[in-house]
């Protein structure tokens, strides 16, 4: 495969290239072709011919679900066991202590810095609004929105617990300030006794302010724990008319068939989008004394035949709740792969990193058609196995047709802010 510093300045044809086949609405599994980019743009005109050896190409990722407010507080705030209550309990304690807007202004950043050298466009990230973090976060993130603006597209939506939201208090103030921002209103859903309530009350601030919804929905594995299925009869019962989104439903995968199947068909009967976080479910979820059982992550295969709409995202990335990732889209998808078994199933699983997010969070989809903007994910692998054998750090990241500087930001450059408070 060629390098960045060999690509032609002017029109090009990338020559040899393998695409997964559902981007080009092709049946096959891998399509070889070539790729003619002018101006910016995917073109039918060829250019100057560069040999790509077989090299596979993506259009750039999108991550519809992160936490970019808590990303890199890791080395100064561990998960003291590895467990979700002590991530909970260490990001509350974290938040409180450390969480400035120049402190969240530079995390970000350095986030953001890291997907886009690594070939994502769109990032949707929840951000804690618990009061009074709601007013210093949600403006740092305009800010980077604006900042970022014409290289990643940035959404938010706002992260609260059911059972403390205060439905006609000060949780009015945070859906101001999602609205002004163009945001989604986000709420982490568990059992309750007024659960059904709640939810009927949130919708309705949803509605009324014209927003789309985005839920953490039972993120254990204790088969009793069902909000999912309560959310699905709610949306059906209302007739919510905007988009509803729903991450992790961990529990979903440890229920009985017949639970599970009554929830996935309201899911689906509710047009519900679903987005499975397989990283951090596996580093979490099942975690005890012993080796773990479960893998945490949802009934992905199951939700797809009946028509949902699934994707993959990254998650955390080195917080309390995920030590590890570097919102890498390329290895969510290696991991969502060997964790979910999407190999040896359909051929479009693809779409779950790409079309499927870009759905879900009302965004245009990527596309290889003509005309669309030339930004591309050039990987040295030329089929799944060696995509997925190795990290593809060499990979090429082109937008409007021109390599990108790939080179990461260092650790270091946050050395300030890990020491102690």
């Amino acid at each position: 495969m060629t390098s960045f510093k060999t690509l032609p300045e002017g029109p090009m044809t990338l020559r040899n290239v393998t695409v997964p086949g559902c981007i080009l609405q092709s049946p096959q599994d891998l399509v070889r072709t070539d790729l003619h980019i002018a101006d910016g743009r995917l073109t039918d005109v060829p250019g100057q011919p560069v040999e790509m050896g077989g090299a596979m190409v993506f259009p750039c990722f999108v991550d519809m679900h992160t936490h970019l407010d808590k990303g890199h507080i890791w080395p100064r705030s561990p998960n003291p066991d590895g467990t979700f209550m002590g991530a909970l309990t260490t990001v509350g304690q974290d938040r409180m202590a450390r969480w400035s807007d120049e402190d969240v202004r530079r995390r970000m950043e350095f986030s953001l810095r890291c997907a886009y050298a690594h070939g994502t466009r769109a990032i949707r990230t929840h951000l804690d609004s618990l009061a009074p973090q709601d007013e210093i976060s949600w403006p740092v993130f305009a800010e980077m929105r604006e900042r970022w603006k014409g290289r990643i597209e940035l959404q938010a939506s706002n992260l609260v617990a059911v059972d403390t939201a205060e439905f006609e208090g000060r949780f009015l103030r945070t859906v101001e300030l999602v609205a002004e921002n163009g945001g989604v209103l986000g709420m982490v859903t568990y059992p309750c006794a007024d659960l059904e309530d709640r939810l009927l009350k949130f919708f309705k601030l949803a509605e009324t302010n014209g927003l789309d919804v985005d839920f953490h929905v039972d993120e254990t594995m204790d088969p009793s724990v069902d909000s999912l299925r309560t959310i699905a009869e709610t949306v059906l019962a209302t007739g919510f008319p905007n988009r509803v989104t729903v991450g992790h439903c961990c529990s979903l995968s440890t229920q009985d068939e017949a639970t599970a199947a009554r929830t996935m068909d309201l899911v689906a009967k509710a047009g519900i989008h679903v987005v499975s976080l397989p990283m951090c479910n596996l580093y979490l979820q099942d975690r005890g004394p012993g080796t773990p059982r479960r893998r945490g992550i949802t009934l992905v295969h199951e939700l797809k035949a009946r028509g949902v709409n699934v994707s993959f995202a990254s998650d955390n990335t080195r917080d309390p709740f995920y030590a590890y990732g570097d919102l890498d889209m390329i290895e969510v998808m290696r991991q969502a792969t060997r964790i979910g078994h999407l190999d040896h199933s359909e051929t479009d699983w693809t779409d779950a990193f790409l079309a499927n997010p870009a759905r879900a969070c009302g965004l245009q989809p990527p596309s290889l058609a003509s005309g669309a903007p030339a930004d591309l994910v050039i990987c040295k692998g030329r089929d799944w196995t060696e995509l997925f054998s190795r990290p593809q750090s060499d990979r090429i990241v082109l937008r409007d047709g021109r390599a990108i500087d790939t080179a990461l930001p260092d650790y270091s450059e946050l050395d300030d802010l890990m020491e102690p408070a």
